[in-house]
């Protein structure tokens, strides 16, 4: 619920469990108040400090301002502008005709819609009420629209800003960030999620200090190295106590978060787009809308943190198509082939799986163009029937024979130098003239900023989905942008190149992946390259990464798991020795590891033993029985494999009379001291039958005193199973 009170001039938006709040003060400045748990509507002016009196400049006009209270830098900013007084980081830097970088956005009005609009070209969550206010400058008539939405069934409140040229001159935006907000003091630990390929999302704490610690991309795409999420932890704030702010940006290109430690002991947020390289010319009545961003509040530590975003992107954000629906749990040839299959081959690893549980065959790279090896063909998006006789019918129709479903892997965004697309549409490429352009893994990048070869893409993917049965496919990503040059924008647009990359991405997927709603799209990006909100938007789940080891992948799902829900990672069962560590695990503990999350299977299959067969059965039944606890459920992360020897994690759900804990061991030693697994989020008052313990227990004694896991050798998994007894 939003509300206005017009005596105090001050907006409070009440969601599920918090409050937001902030106030029109004495210089119409848009002045935040609040953000945490609820509270009543009362008059907050008490809670106002003066802040710093260091070389302040006073409101422009209003010399009679007091020193205690007269300058914009003293104020909490719902929008922090540039040139006059605040020397914080600005959310907004503008270029005007003249030169000049000044702007005084102050309350124009505001309004109430019943539910949120959708974000032009961009995803953003749905639903919620939304308030819109709006911001002006009096001299030049710029403007800002800032919409802030709240939701009744997650602990979060979404916000962007509309940037709108309302004058009668071009300007320039230099800066346009999503959103501002002070919180009150900056003892802060601030958290990010960092990385590499094969080792994404992990978890990265430091103190917080007076100046700006920064995280962002610079890649055109949010990248393994950085995700587009920070949190602020309160100092005694951990997994399950204390408090956390969550700052979580729905998109999908160059980013830039900032939490500043002002000299006033306070902490100012802000970001959006990165304004590196970045300038977006906006002539009179032209409009920029930036990306989402997602603010969580918890009073329960980094894991009600976590949920509050589990439950709002579940709900909010995901496709509804898919997002409670069981995914299909598949064989991949990928690690079992590589390039290097026929129909022959391809049907020996379907029918290997006849039987298990498995449901989806998927095809991976190399079965169009000139593909057999990654040095040509990508884009050239037409079947071998070199290598598979008959076309894609063949393996399809085998497949489905057998009751499966067939799935097929594109990298739509990519071209090899060394193909038909290439030779004939050279300015397809992502390049600058004279200038030979960065191989990565022997392939260049479409421009997506160019509709032309948007048009290309959209129609060859959709012919080959249009002409053959499929039912699954997946989307790959494997490099970045290097030129960041487009022959199709012009000179004043080639500053906003990484913003419209993002907007072409979004055009694709609207243009593919809604256009066929019978497809399931998984994302993968080399693995976890693009795991942001705007990507789980248009795919349910994402491929976490391409280390698909069960040690690294504790680490790596773990991490993952602080922003975004287990039935987004797509977590496979692989080979041994790993292909990507050379590290042997327990067969049992590679499934037991991907059952937390969206879960296949990526080995060849031909080589099975009967007694791997029923293993691989047995595997799919017992995810089968856990999978609604996967897609609904609450999580509580337990043992951090980051800081011990151990990895713990438990599902619950909603109504509490369900859950699994998943607990695992990573070395063994001699005579080692007991380790107590404590469960958490069950009802203490109900009691729990654990089928592995074969008795019955309260949820208070197994969250108060724990369970003690028998686990056998290195790189052990243990699972319990709970069901509430009437």
């Amino acid at each position: 619920m939003i509300t206005f009170e017009a005596k105090t001039r001050t907006f409070f938006l009440d969601g599920k469990g918090v409050t937001y709040a902030f106030f029109i003060n004495h210089a119409d400045f848009a002045e935040h108040l609040y953000f945490g748990k609820t509270i009543g509507h009362d008059d907050l002016s008490f809670t106002r400090a003066s802040g710093s009196r260091s070389t302040i400049a006073k409101v422009p006009g209003h010399d009679d301002f007091s020193e205690e209270d007269g300058s914009y830098v003293q104020f909490p900013a719902e929008l922090s502008f540039f040139g006059t007084g605040d020397y914080r980081e600005p959310t907004l830097h503008l270029e005007n005709q003249s030169g000049d970088r000044l702007t005084e956005l102050l309350y124009a009005g505001y309004d109430l819609l019943p539910e949120k609009p959708p974000i032009p070209g961009m995803p953003s969550m749905t639903g919620g009420e939304t308030l819109v206010l709006h911001l002006k400058d009096k001299v030049t008539g710029f403007a800002a629209d800032l919409y802030y939405t709240v939701y009744d069934d997650a602990d979060v409140i979404a916000r962007h800003i509309v940037y709108k040229n309302e004058g009668a001159e071009t300007v320039t935006l230099r800066r346009a960030y999503s959103f501002a907000m002070g919180l009150p003091q900056n003892d802060y630990q601030v958290l990010s999620l960092y990385g590499a390929w094969a080792r994404e999302r992990r978890i990265d704490k430091i103190p917080m200090h007076h100046g700006v610690i920064s995280i962002d991309s610079k890649r055109t795409t949010s990248s393994a190295e950085l995700n587009p999420f920070m949190a602020l932890l309160s100092p005694d704030a951990t997994e399950e106590f204390g408090e956390v702010y969550g700052v979580s940006l729905v998109y999908s290109s160059s980013f830039v978060l900032k939490a500043e430690g002002t000299i006033d002991g306070v902490t100012h947020l802000t970001g959006g787009i990165n304004d590196f390289d970045f300038a977006w010319p906006l002539a009179a009545g032209e409009t920029l809308a930036t990306p989402e961003v997602v603010l969580a509040y918890s009073a329960e530590g980094l894991g009600g943190m976590s949920r509050a975003y589990h439950d709002a992107y579940r709900e909010h954000l995901i496709n509804p198509r898919y997002v409670k629906t069981p995914r299909p749990l598949l064989i991949n040839n990928w690690e079992g082939t590589y390039f290097n299959f026929t129909n022959e081959k391809l049907m020996a690893i379907v029918d290997a799986v006849v039987g298990t549980g498995i449901d989806t065959f998927v095809l991976d790279d190399g079965w169009f163009g000139k593909r057999d090896d990654d040095s040509s063909g990508l884009g050239d998006w037409i079947v071998n029937e070199k290598k598979l006789p008959g076309g894609l019918k063949t393996i399809i129709d085998h497949v489905h024979s057998k009751g499966m479903n067939f799935g097929l892997w594109f990298e739509p965004e990519m071209i090899n130098e060394d193909s038909d697309i290439c030779r004939a549409h050279p300015e397809y490429v992502i390049r600058v003239d004279n200038r030979h352009p960065c191989y990565s893994r022997h392939q260049w990048m479409m421009d997506l900023t160019n509709p032309e070869v948007r048009d290309y893409i959209v129609t060859a993917v959709n012919k080959v989905l249009a002409e053959n049965q499929i039912e699954y496919v997946k989307w790959d990503y494997n490099r970045n942008v290097t030129e960041s040059f487009s022959k199709a924008l012009s000179r004043e647009e080639q500053l906003g190149f990484a913003h419209r990359y993002a907007l072409g991405v979004y055009d694709l997927c609207e243009r593919i992946v809604e256009a066929n709603p019978g497809i399931f799209f998984e994302g993968c990006a080399g693995g976890g390259a693009r795991f942001d909100p705007a990507m789980i938007h248009y795919f349910s789940q994402i491929w976490t990464s391409d280390d698909s080891d069960a040690e690294e992948r504790t680490h790596i799902q773990y991490g993952t798991s602080i922003v975004y829900p287990l039935s987004t990672m797509s977590c496979h069962v692989s080979i041994c020795p790993n292909h990507q560590t050379g590290r042997t695990t327990p067969f049992a503990t590679r499934a037991t590891i991907a059952h937390l999350g969206a879960t296949g299977y990526e080995l060849d299959t031909t080589t099975f033993t009967e007694e791997d067969k029923e293993a691989v059965k047995a595997q799919v039944a017992d995810y089968h029985k856990m999978e609604k606890l996967v897609l609904e459920g609450d999580l509580y992360r337990i043992d951090n494999p980051m800081e011990s020897n151990f990895f713990s994690e438990a599902i619950v759900s909603k109504d509490k009379t369900e859950a699994i804990l998943v607990t695992y061991r990573r070395m063994a030693s001699v005579n080692n001291q007991i380790k107590r697994v404590r469960m958490a989020g069950l009802d203490p008052e109900k009691r729990y039958e654990v089928a592995e313990l074969g008795q019955t227990v309260s949820g208070a004694a197994l969250m108060q005193i724990g369970l003690v896991p028998n686990w056998s050798g290195d790189f052990a998994a243990v699972e319990y199973h709970f069901k509430a007894i009437d």
